[in-house]
């Protein structure tokens, strides 16, 4: 029997849509592989957290360790996130650029551990930094008239939106049998499907290199 048996199948349901997306992604002649390799990372994760929540909350000695590997697993989806957008909005060669943006959120997980307050939700929490990278630059891009701006803006959106589920009251997610959190996961669904239809969609002629980044 599953230890929470709506975190886990709405897991499950993010996980095989986004493996899915990924494995079309992986079919697309247009979209970069950043885009792929961070979807499988996501679906990958969510996978976990079905496992997670179906299983190894059985566990109490389990549950941190096995948390933590997912949240693992969400950073590297992130980092490819940013480096998909570094390639699509800045152009190939800025491998640069892309480590500084992501040192932003490893600096500040560093100073949060030097100062003892490391674990998994403050990784988490540094990884919207990240986040906040991934966005100005294609705010950036859309005032530039990207291509893609503005459905990967609508789609980062969604995602926004998405963890904003976990805020609702339990008193009211439980009137349609779910709580915050599978709610969360459930409305993930949306922000993933718009991403995938943003990036696998057909371009435009690219812009000259180093166009979008002046």
């Amino acid at each position: 029997m599953l230890a929470e048996p709506a975190p886990a199948l709405s897991d499950l349901a993010l996980g095989l849509v986004v493996v899915v997306l990924a494995v079309r992604l992986g079919r697309s002649p247009v979209a970069h592989r950043h885009w792929r390799t961070s979807f499988w990372w996501a679906g990958a994760a969510a996978l976990a957290g079905f496992v997670h929540h179906g299983v190894v909350k059985h566990s109490a000695r389990w549950t941190g360790p096995s948390w933590a590997v997912i949240s693992a697993m969400v950073v590297i989806a992130v980092s490819y996130l940013l480096a998909a957008t570094v390639a699509e909005v800045l152009g190939p060669r800025h491998q640069r650029t892309f480590w500084l943006l992501r040192s932003i959120g490893i600096a500040a997980y560093a100073v949060l551990a030097a100062t003892g307050h490391a674990g998994v939700d403050a990784l988490l929490a540094c990884e919207s930094l990240t986040m906040l990278s991934i966005i100005v630059l294609w705010g950036r891009a859309a005032r530039r008239r990207h291509p893609l701006a503005g459905p990967v803006i609508i789609a980062l959106v969604a995602d926004g939106a998405a963890a904003a589920a976990k805020a609702v009251d339990p008193d009211v997610t439980h009137r349609v049998a779910l709580d915050p959190t599978s709610l969360y996961h459930l409305a993930q669904i949306l922000g993933m499907v718009l991403l995938y239809a943003a990036v696998s969609a057909p371009r435009r002629p690219d812009p000259e290199p180093g166009a979008l980044a002046g």
